[in-house]
């Protein structure tokens, strides 16, 4: 999740649920009745295995009893969980994974990798409030099923990586993007001997820095050329880093708030002042020349903050007015307000707010048990550089390596949430521009010719985690890569929007022709309202 370097370099139930309005003296229409799914419910009704294939004596070590997670009232299913070696040398480091089969009967030969980011934030967090099967959201008493859970479609794994990052092991050696790669190319090397997975299709997803990450890795595992281990279909990425820190950041950051503007609340003599600076850093004729679809040409160099200058910092200016207006204004999802949540992971949004009395659930020994993990401290984002030097020398993914990487791919689908403010939409329509794929530069039709992108009504639903259908965005694919929004998400889309994100793994896996296709879920039934 979290793109923590960032900020340094630019943060009694019934059929219906509605909030009540008795305290301003108003009685809310009655909505449209749902039934609640009922306690214990699968989505998509796939029987449990009864002999797994993949519970065999080399697995053993790592398999999770499903009855035996701490706060965890219900049986999670069959999974394996633990350390596994980068190499045939332990001494050379270890990730740490957490891998669910699925009962899907189209997931037999296939398998998703999901990757948070940061650099250095684990993937757990992806596992337990994004598209697990089991959620634990920022303020809620336990956790709950997840009717939205990946697991339903396919075959997963969550991976801790690089080396540094929450129960991995071994020494930091890394300096780029390269060096990531071969490391999880060796562990997963070894993890498909391991589950007996030799030949599966394999497919990558992540959020945030993993726009660093999954481009990079889906890059070396194509360029092995090896369908055993290395048989890479599509990739996804959630708000992803692609470019420079002031194409994601200060430069579309006046638009931002243009496109926000009740929402933030800022005073006009604010805005005034941040469009001021917007124009005399060079951020608005930026805007103005190069968001042209289809594109004018390659970007220029883009203006930014030079360094020990804070005059054109607009996403700081930005960061620090809309939180004197909400205190609780968070970078990662702007429609935030108080009060602050406290979350289980240690992490809500862009606070780092544990109470007295409170725990963190991967800190607990009983839970590092229960995982196969090492009894040691855990940290959602890693307190610890995860590069060597700090620093990742890698050139941005637009830059370098994502384009070859959609030439060769079946699908490469980049979404993003409009309420994130931590990675901004204009800026990745602005790298995507720059950017030169199957013979031509950027996108040739703009987001006003985008079509609208269609999440099923549904009949799946749980006041444990709500999801909403319709209309929830735009999409448009072009030469083999399809760009996506998600309108009312922040930038954890499976947490936020889960089920516009189970529809993009849907379009990610094939199993729908486009992200227009108004067919039910893959695995619910039609529905209509």
């Amino acid at each position: 999740m979290k793109f923590l370097d960032f900020l340094s370099c630019a943060l009694l139930a019934t059929s219906v649920v509605a909030r009540s309005a008795q305290h301003v003296g108003k009685k809310l229409p009655d909505l449209e009745k749902r039934q609640p799914v009922q306690p214990g419910k699968r989505s998509g009704n796939f029987p449990r295995r009864q002999a797994s294939k993949y519970d065999t004596k080399a697995t053993q070590q790592y398999a999770v009893n499903g009855t035996g997670l701490p706060y965890v009232d219900f049986d999670i299913g069959e999974s394996y969980a633990g350390l596994m070696d980068i190499s045939k040398n332990t001494d050379d480091g270890q990730l740490y994974f957490w891998f669910f089969p699925s009962t899907n009967p189209a997931a037999e030969n296939e398998i998703l990798i999901w990757l948070n980011g940061g650099p250095g934030c684990s993937s757990l967090e992806g596992f337990f409030q994004e598209n697990g099967p089991v959620l634990w959201q920022y303020g809620t008493y336990r956790p709950v099923q997840n009717p939205w859970t990946w697991v339903n479609l396919t075959n997963i794994v969550w991976v801790e990586q690089p080396i540094g990052t929450g129960f991995t092991k071994g020494n930091v050696t890394a300096t780029d993007e390269e060096d990531i790669a071969a490391q999880f190319m060796g562990f997963f090397k070894n993890f498909v001997d391991t589950f007996m997975m030799q030949g599966y299709t394999v497919y990558i997803a992540g959020e945030s820095y993993a726009g660093y990450y999954v481009p990079y890795i889906a890059d070396a595992f194509l360029n092995a050329n090896d369908s055993e281990y290395y048989n890479l279909s599509s990739i996804l990425v959630y708000d992803g880093v692609y470019s420079y820190d002031s194409i994601g950041g200060d430069i579309p950051a006046a638009g931002f708030v243009d496109f926000w503007g009740p929402t933030l609340d800022l005073n006009t003599s604010f805005v005034d002042h941040l469009h001021n600076v917007s124009e005399s850093c060079g951020y608005t004729s930026f805007i103005e020349n190069n968001l042209a679809f289809p594109p004018k040409g390659p970007l220029p160099t883009p203006p930014g903050p030079n360094e020990g200058n804070d005059e054109c910092n607009t996403w700081n200016m930005v960061y620090k007015a809309a939180s004197l207006v909400n205190p609780c204004f968070d970078i990662y999802q702007v429609l935030t307000t108080c009060p602050l949540l406290w979350d289980v992971l240690g992490f809500p949004g862009s606070f780092d707010y544990v109470p007295e009395g409170a725990f963190i659930y991967f800190n607990l020994t009983d839970v590092q048990t229960a995982i196969n993990a090492p009894v040691q401290e855990w940290y959602e984002c890693s307190p610890v550089d995860v590069f060597v030097n700090g620093t990742d020398r890698s050139t941005p993914s637009a830059l370098s390596v994502l384009p070859g990487v959609i030439e060769r791919s079946d699908r490469v689908i980049l979404g993003h949430a409009l309420a994130d403010f931590i990675l901004l939409y204009n800026g990745t329509l602005l790298a995507l521009q720059n950017m030169t794929w199957n013979g031509q530069q950027g996108f040739q039709q703009g987001p006003d010719q985008f079509d609208d992108f269609y999440v099923p009504y549904h009949e799946e639903y749980q006041l444990g985690t709500l999801a909403g259908a319709g209309v929830m965005g735009q999409y448009h694919t072009e030469r083999g890569l399809t760009l996506v929004t998600i309108d009312l998400s922040g930038h954890m889309v499976p947490q936020y929007a889960p089920s516009a994100a189970y529809r993009h793994v849907e379009f990610l896996l094939g199993r729908i022709p486009d992200l227009g296709s108004m067919t039910p879920f893959t695995t619910m039934p039609d529905t209509s309202y």
